[in-house]
């Protein structure tokens, strides 16, 4: 006798058949052994960049393009080379007809220490993914640092170039050139 077209179960001589506890069939070793999965492009630009007809990031930044697969920045960083580093994780509240649901918001800095910063945020449910998730964030917003000296021209630029200051709600931010290592 077949099971019908509605699942598995349900109707009333299923004797016990149906989606409840049991062996898991076709799971057979499921979040073991998890092997990085080859990259497939989705946009043009990741296309390009994965036939290796763009060959730095600076010909993204110039030709002002968007970059919407973290996977790009990858192809253009060795492994290790980006650094990244969680600023802030702080729970957030909604009110709901069940109560209060409860995510986390995580900031996450991600930059190479030569003159490539990225910020980027992630809400989630855990914390765990929205690190993973921000990370991503970040590296996509990743933009190049205009450096300068401070004082003397001797060596290689190591700081900011001038004076900047930003504003934004209640929060001012003023960046002064200094001396090389401070």
């Amino acid at each position: 006798m077949g099971d019908g077209g509605f699942g598995k179960g349900g109707g009333f001589g299923d004797k016990g058949k149906g989606k409840g506890k049991g062996k898991a069939k076709g799971k057979k070793g499921k979040g073991k052994g998890k092997e990085e999965k080859e990259w497939v492009p989705v946009t043009k630009l990741g296309r390009l960049v994965k036939d290796g007809k763009i060959n730095s990031i600076e010909e993204i930044y110039v030709h002002s393009l968007p970059v919407k697969e973290f996977q790009i920045i990858d192809q253009f960083f060795q492994p290790g080379t980006l650094k990244d580093e969680v600023m802030k994780i702080h729970p957030v509240q909604r009110c709901t007809s069940a109560g209060q649901t409860n995510r986390f918001v995580c900031y996450v800095m991600v930059g190479d220490s030569n003159g490539h910063i990225g910020l980027g945020s992630k809400c989630s449910k855990e914390v765990a993914t929205a690190i993973r998730g921000g990370i991503i964030s970040a590296k996509m917003n990743l933009i190049p640092v205009r450096r300068g000296y401070w004082g003397n021209r001797i060596g290689t630029p190591h700081t900011m170039p001038m004076k900047l200051h930003g504003k934004s709600a209640s929060v001012r931010v003023r960046l002064i050139p200094a001396p090389r290592g401070s």
